[in-house]
């Protein structure tokens, strides 16, 4: 459990650092992107590592319905995601388009995984998606909202999460993991 808490609060503390210590990062230039790449990879190594191998402690048992609901709400991270990037509609109601897939796909997981090392996991991202929206809210009150994307975005943002989807899903069921149902 331990490399796993250390995977999660780096990858945290890294994505932070920027925010937490705005001066010190600008001063990194540069060579700055590269550690944080270093240490956001190795934080996901620490992750999986962990993760695999932590002991299954259950804390509840989820009824088997919630997996439909765990894979709608994982399309929906999908989109999110694909939609922020591309500048679809939806990102002119949402602010952080990103990270509320992120959170979005944390809780989709909290809801199918009832172990320990899950909560660690998910619960602990979805922490860390939650404080960066409030750090950056605070840091750039005044938002300003992307100009209207034409519908073909959509249409890619749409396509590209149900592609993804269907990819991850044939991963999880090559690790072993069953997330149909």
């Amino acid at each position: 459990m331990l490399v796993l808490i250390l995977g999660v609060a780096l990858w945290a503390g890294a994505h932070l650092f920027k925010r937490a210590q705005p001066a010190r990062r600008a001063a990194m230039g540069e060579a700055g992107k590269g550690l944080i790449t270093v240490l956001v990879l190795l934080s996901v190594a620490l992750m999986i590592v962990g993760y695999r191998g932590a002991d299954f402690i259950p804390l509840w048992s989820s009824p088997a319905f919630l997996t439909h609901l765990n894979n709608l709400l994982m399309l929906l991270a999908f989109y999110l995601y694909a939609a922020s990037g591309l500048k679809t509609a939806i990102t002119r109601r949402i602010r952080h388009p990103q990270l509320t897939a992120i959170k979005t796909w944390a809780v989709a997981h909290l809801l199918v995984n009832g172990d320990l090392a899950s909560v660690i996991l998910f619960g602990g991202l979805l922490a860390w998606a939650v404080v960066s929206v409030i750090v950056i809210n605070r840091a750039q009150p005044v938002w300003k909202k992307p100009a209207p994307a034409p519908v073909s975005r959509e249409i890619m943002a749409a396509v590209g999460a149900v592609v993804v989807m269907v990819a991850v899903m044939l991963i999880h069921n090559w690790l072993g993991v069953t997330p149909w149902g």
